[in-house]
């Protein structure tokens, strides 16, 4: 209970709904967003710092005045706004790599990491290994190709994931086709992937891609079929839409059991985890479409890989298991702990898959992609449009 006065007391505080936030003529959304009042409030505070250190400086100058000026204030509150909503994002993706890590030390009957606070610097500590490493290359790369692909899967994975909102005023667009969106820009890094395999000159690497290219084929159809299906019962691509409308319902995973299984199923597998991560394979491949990179971009690469996993846990929750809402609540007081609970939920589910299957072979995932999860797939539209001709929804 207190927890929760303290944290009203501090909405109350950055709330600038009263204050004229919203009647800015530069203010950049349509409805109340979290994350930028609380960066317009820091920029009132850091901006007002910096203009009154200047004015003593130089007295009655402009730039005080306008730092201190609705125009620029937006502008950096704006700048601050996208780096809060990365650093809650990275931050998220590095608890789920320490619940995994944690969860698969007590499977395996040990402890998992133990590097301070939990185990939780484990993270930090890879980081730090990782960049102190030599940032090597090969000899006979394509290296544009070989360094441009490999940016682009780390800048449009953690694009997707901050593209992910966390309730109705946490988001960085609120916009009409959101799964739509967030699946396009999901979709790209397998394709990236293949261009990176070819462009390494390794035998390995672009077995690699090419795997990567099988899954994005065989999972993406039913993936977006099923997109279809939970759009079709909510009546709209909106994500704060499909969240709504099962706060109004039920929960969607309980007319859409076969979808919400074979999305579960196929989000691992677009994510490329175990027991669908052939297109790594370490065991086969050396590293697979990784083999050849080394250091921070290597560690870039497998942070990607969980931001990836953690908006497939995120699609999961917003499509069926009613988002940011909570039956008989709605809302609620803190909603974004309650959805970040749910998709770490469904990651704990990822992990149990991992910890209990071995990786699937090639021709199974094509197999399992084409004759299983497409025919569910469409099972779970004609159900659907049963109870949407039948009334029930």
């Amino acid at each position: 209970m207190d927890l929760v006065v303290e944290y009203n007391s501090l909405l109350n505080f950055i709330n600038f709904g009263e204050l004229g936030l919203m009647d800015n003529a530069y203010y950049p959304f349509d409805t109340y967003n979290l994350p930028y009042a609380i960066c317009y409030r820091l920029w009132e505070v850091l901006g007002g710092t910096i203009a009154w250190l200047l004015n003593l400086l130089f007295p009655d100058n402009g730039v005080s005045r306008w730092l201190i000026g609705e125009g620029a204030s937006t502008l950096f509150a704006l700048i601050l706004f996208m780096l809060v909503m990365f650093i809650v994002v990275f931050v998220c993706t590095l608890i789920s790599l320490w619940m995994e890590r944690k969860c698969l030390g007590r499977m395996m009957d040990r402890r998992g990491t133990m590097v301070g606070m939990k185990g939780f610097l484990q993270c930090v500590a890879d980081g730090l290994k990782t960049f102190m490493k030599e940032n090597t290359l090969p000899g006979k790369i394509d290296r544009m190709t070989y360094m441009w692909t490999v940016s682009l899967v780390i800048g449009v994975s953690v694009l997707v994931a901050c593209m992910v909102p966390l309730s109705a005023r946490w988001y960085v667009v609120d916009y009409d086709t959101g799964l739509l969106i967030i699946m396009a820009f999901f979709a790209l890094a397998p394709f990236f992937i293949l261009v990176s395999g070819w462009a390494q000159n390794n035998k390995y690497a672009l077995i690699g891609g090419m795997r990567a290219a099988e899954l994005m084929i065989s999972y993406e159809v039913p993936m977006l079929i099923m997109i279809a299906t939970t759009a079709l019962l909510a009546g709209s691509f909106n994500i704060g839409d499909i969240v709504y409308a099962q706060n109004d319902t039920v929960w969607f995973f309980i007319p859409q059991i076969i979808g919400f299984i074979t999305f579960f199923f196929c989000a691992t597998a677009e994510s490329e985890r175990l027991p669908f991560d052939i297109a790594e394979a370490e065991a086969e491949l050396v590293e697979g479409w990784q083999t050849e990179y080394a250091g921070m971009k290597w560690g870039l690469i497998m942070l990607a890989d969980y931001f990836r996993g953690y908006v497939a846990c995120a699609m999961v929750t917003i499509m069926y298991l009613g988002g940011w809402t909570l039956p008989f609540i709605g809302d609620g007081p803190i909603p974004e702990i309650v959805f970040l609970l749910k998709t770490w939920f469904v990651f704990f589910l990822m992990i149990l898959i991992r910890a209990a299957l071995a990786r699937v072979r090639p021709d199974q995932i094509l197999n399992i992609g084409w004759k299983v999860f497409m025919p569910l797939s469409v099972i779970n539209l004609a159900v659907v449009l049963l109870l949407k001709v039948g009334g029930v929804f």
